[in-house]
């Protein structure tokens, strides 16, 4: 694939991005996708193994999982048999403890190499198509490694469920003194044919509030001050993170006809308010 962007695509980009900068923002971050293969590793980790939320597939680095072709960056589920390289039967995790995946999928992550505190993320994606699958733009706090969850604070750019497929989420999570330790805030919001066209995705961050928009109209709000105004995690940088993960304690039992099923990611901006 030509490396060069064709002259319409870069007057839509300078368009965007002057227009962002009208409203008193400028792009500090971004991925395209026009480089066809695998991710630029000097923006992406790849997560790889059982990661979170009891999920069915194993994440792996391969570009049948995770690729860029056509402008696009893909993230591929598949129904096949993937052994587990981390399997220990006596360990009591099932991460570890599970043999083998009857998925997999792809996922990639910013963390330590792109963290930001504060501004304007917007992903224009197709959303795949199913049940039992769970696509999300999201973002955890920089320190996610050295805090227990959920003290690093989570925002859900866009979650997605197939079993309500015009439906599309926003949310934070953040701790709270209950049994759980935890607390949500989010809303929804009906997108037509997500799965069938593109939508942008997007949430703007300050220090007062998180807003959550897609195709820049805003459906939910969230108050920072709702975390507390001591060790506030929505007060702290976050990483980026695009996943396609199946079933799990969300979204349920999967459709084993669908496969294979792709989450494609046209572009990934951050913008940041001007001062």
């Amino acid at each position: 694939m030509n490396k060069y962007l064709p002259f319409s695509l870069i007057i839509l980009f300078l368009f965007i991005t002057t227009a962002m900068k009208s409203q008193h923002y400028e792009l500090i971050w971004h991925d395209d996708f026009n480089e066809s293969g695998k991710p630029d590793p000097e923006k992406w980790n790849y997560e790889t193994g059982f990661i979170r939320n009891l999920e069915e597939q194993i994440y792996t680095k391969r570009k049948k999982n995770v690729r860029i072709k056509n402008g696009k960056l893909e993230l591929i589920a598949r129904k096949e048999n993937f052994k587990n390289k981390r399997y220990d039967p006596d360990v009591r995790n099932y991460r570890i403890n599970t043999e083998t995946a009857e998925y997999t999928s792809g996922s990639i992550t910013t963390k330590d190499k792109f963290e930001f505190k504060y501004g304007r993320v917007e992903v224009r994606a197709k959303l795949p198509d199913g049940n039992g699958v769970w696509p999300a733009i999201w973002m955890l706090g920089a320190n996610f490694e050295e805090i227990e969850y959920p003290y690093a604070g989570e925002i859900d750019i866009m979650e997605h469920v197939g079993k309500t497929p015009n439906e599309i989420h926003g949310t934070v999570h953040f701790p709270w003194d209950n049994a759980q330790g935890i607390t949500s805030d989010g809303g929804t919001t009906e997108v037509a044919s997500p799965s069938e066209e593109y939508h942008v995705y997007s949430v703007s961050w300050s220090s007062e509030k998180i807003e959550f928009l897609v195709d820049n109209s805003v459906y939910h709000t969230f108050e920072a001050d709702k975390a507390g105004r001591k060790n506030n995690p929505f007060r702290k940088p976050f990483y980026l993170i695009l996943n396609l993960a199946l079933g799990g304690n969300w979204a349920g039992e999967i459709d084993t006809a669908i496969f294979p099923q792709k989450f494609l990611i046209d572009y990934v901006r951050v913008y940041k308010e001007i001062e």
